[in-house]
């Protein structure tokens, strides 16, 4: 009857091994579980993935006007921005086969939807102040801008809709703080990721 016991318990003991194995096995055997990624889970409803960036004057008025040289290449109006506590526009204006000076000075206007407006303080051809709403009426009915640059000439604004603004690999900029005085500048890059 011991012999037996310990049989019993010796076949307890291999079958309670044989079962650890194999459940051991089984579990190292079982495809990976992959997580998904949820489209729109960054709040904006869309496939694209959010990266907020924050920057400086300095920094900016350097891309900016890399891409108005690229423009520039295309287009009949050479011009250069600078930031500083407003937006400054330099450039040259053709009129009767002379290039004329041209500067305007803007102070920017963060949207919650994420475009810009850029509300015009001065505008000056030369040495002369012209009345703003006068230039902007000329620069928009002149010139062939982007789609995503609308002149209001009674506002005396230029409207920047972001989500019309045309970026290499379809890429999307949301601005959510433009404040050039305290050198605050934050948005948000939507990158598709389909």
């Amino acid at each position: 009857m011991i012999k037996n016991k310990w049989k019993i318990g010796f076949f307890i003991l291999l079958g309670i091994m044989a079962a650890a194995i194999l459940i051991i096995w089984i579990l190292i055997a079982s495809p990976v579980e992959e997580t998904k990624v949820k489209p729109g889970t960054d709040g904006t409803g869309t496939d694209d993935v959010a990266f907020n960036v924050s920057t400086n004057k300095r920094d900016l008025n350097r891309v900016i006007n890399h891409y108005l040289e690229e423009e520039a290449k295309n287009s009949q109006m050479d011009y250069q921005v600078l930031l500083t506590d407003e937006v400054e526009l330099y450039g040259t204006l053709p009129l009767f086969s002379q290039e004329l000076g041209l500067k305007l000075t803007f102070e920017p206007q963060a949207l919650k939807n994420g475009d810009l407006i850029l509300n015009q303080r001065s505008i000056s051809v030369g040495k002369l102040n012209l009345p703003v709403s006068t230039v902007l009426k000329f620069v928009r009915d002149s010139y062939d801008l982007p789609d995503a640059v609308i002149i209001q000439p009674k506002e005396e604004r230029v409207y920047v809709s972001m989500q019309k603004l045309k970026l290499k690999s379809d890429t999307k900029v949301r601005v959510n703080e433009f404040d050039l005085k305290k050198d605050n500048i934050k948005f948000t890059l939507l990158v598709p990721a389909d």
